[in-house]
């Protein structure tokens, strides 16, 4: 078995095991491409003493960071980690889980300080910020002396959040639902509806 399951072949060559799987026409550009070097199998030994969870076959970029509680964070198998992505549990009672087969893009932000759980098979484009807290904004007292506001974010099997978006606090969005890019999301999306804007309104449904 390989990263992608049965494989026609698994061709060391210099230290890069390249595999060619039955299924290639099914798979996404970039995994159709993506190559295990050691630096990935040691990136993924090196963090599975470190998180909570991390499923086999996982493909981690390099300076990504998990930060402050790692134990706290669980991530699924044959899930890929691009470069620059933080993903923080910001104390001791958050929780981060990332499902088997999603895509972590470049520079993402995820943030818990109550819990943040992204389902399998997600797509989450570059510069995606996702954090369940805010700041209280009290007019009689300064902003950073204000303790935080939570809530947690939950983000369906087959979601689909485009690049640039930004995830607030409390949000649920559904199963196989698509978040155009650059939108701000303060609210609910329904399961397979397609939302935009700042703040993001529905604009479609998937056919």
């Amino acid at each position: 078995m390989g990263f992608f399951g049965p494989q026609i072949s698994d061709i060391p060559r210099g230290g890069v095991t390249l595999y060619l799987c039955c299924n290639q026409t099914t798979m996404s550009q970039l995994r159709q491409h993506l190559k295990f070097r050691w630096i990935h199998r040691w990136r993924a030994f090196r963090q599975s003493n470190r998180l909570g969870a991390l499923g086999s076959n996982t493909w981690i970029d390099k300076r990504v960071e998990f930060m402050r509680f790692p134990k706290s964070i669980s991530i699924g198998e044959e899930v890929v980690v691009k470069e620059g992505a933080r993903v923080c549990a910001c104390n001791a009672n958050a929780k981060v889980s990332i499902g088997a087969r999603t895509t972590i893009g470049y520079h993402n932000f995820i943030f818990a300080s109550s819990g943040i759980e992204i389902g399998a098979d997600c797509l989450i484009a570059p510069f995606v910020y996702i954090v369940d807290s805010n700041h209280k904004t009290d007019r009689l007292e300064l902003i950073n002396r204000q303790p935080n506001e939570t809530a947690p974010i939950r983000i369906g099997d087959g979601a689909w959040i485009a690049s640039n978006v930004t995830i607030l606090k409390g949000v649920t969005i559904g199963e196989g639902a698509v978040v155009a890019a650059n939108s701000v999301v303060n609210k609910d999306i329904p399961a397979f509806e397609i939302w935009g804007g700042s703040p993001a309104v529905k604009i479609g449904e998937r056919e």
